[in-house]
């Protein structure tokens, strides 16, 4: 059984929250979260990350059940870029929308397996045993200096362009979406988030609140928000979480040796 939660916060210094986010269950049962964190200004950004999400979750929700794993990734690839083109189109048609864009990470699962898709800087995670594991990767300036051997990992997360993206969507007619198979196993959680909450909270400390099974989702949710503005919610926080709580106990049934 997959369970889910998804929560958001405005953050202590913006004045519009221009991160939209969704997860919940499609008409034939797959599992769907999405987290967009807009850009463009005051208004843009919030329209170009709301445009995203309600194009995808229009073409997923009608997805067929029974799906083969390829299926599955192609679809979420054929959403993405379809939000890609609602959101570049609405940017053409109104000069206020001019360069607006947004970042978008996807996952789509039937049961305990699918698809991660990406572009920009809001991120996936894996959470097990307490540890966390990041599945995605920054499509970000300052990656791509660290990638080249130009700045430490210490810069990396320090350095005044971190910013600055290398591929959105919405801001080109034609996009690239990373796409990378998932499975959860048992007690695994799959964590996506905006940089709102990953730029403030180190992967040590997610993976702590996060794996803390005794309590529920939305807790853990809360918990990570509240994290991030201790630490000064400079920006939009969006978090989505993934659960694999695994399938109802069987009770043991006892037998007499004869």
């Amino acid at each position: 059984m997959i369970r889910t939660v998804h929560a958001s916060d405005i953050g202590r210094v913006r004045t519009v929250n221009e991160d939209s986010v969704w997860i919940g269950v499609t008409r034939h049962g797959y599992t769907l979260g999405i987290i967009a964190d807009g850009m463009g200004g005051h208004l843009a950004g919030d329209t170009a990350s709301r445009l995203a999400l309600e194009t995808m979750r229009a073409a997923l929700d009608g997805l067929q059940p029974d799906l083969s794993g390829e299926e599955l990734r192609d679809a979420l690839a054929s959403a993405i870029y379809e939000a890609n083109k609602t959101v570049y189109n609405e940017a053409l048609s109104d000069e206020k929308y001019h360069n607006m864009g947004t970042t978008v990470v996807a996952a789509l699962l039937k049961g305990p397996t699918g698809f991660i898709g990406h572009i920009g800087d809001s991120r996936a995670y894996l959470i097990k045993n307490g540890a966390v594991i990041q599945l995605t990767e920054d499509h970000t300036l300052v990656n791509e200096l660290f990638k080249n051997g130009q700045i430490s990992l210490e810069e990396l997360d320090n350095h005044p362009r971190r910013n600055v993206l290398t591929r959105a969507l919405g801001t080109d007619e034609e996009v690239t979406a990373d796409l990378a198979p998932v499975q959860l196993a048992p007690g695994e959680l799959l964590l996506l988030c905006s940089d709102g909450l990953s730029n403030f909270v180190n992967p040590e400390n997610l993976g702590k609140v996060a794996g803390i099974q005794e309590i529920s989702l939305e807790e853990r949710a809360d918990r990570l928000l509240q994290l991030a503005l201790l630490a000064g919610g400079a920006d939009n926080i969006s978090v989505a979480m993934l659960e694999h709580q695994g399938e109802a106990a069987v009770p043991e049934t006892k037998e007499w040796d004869t």
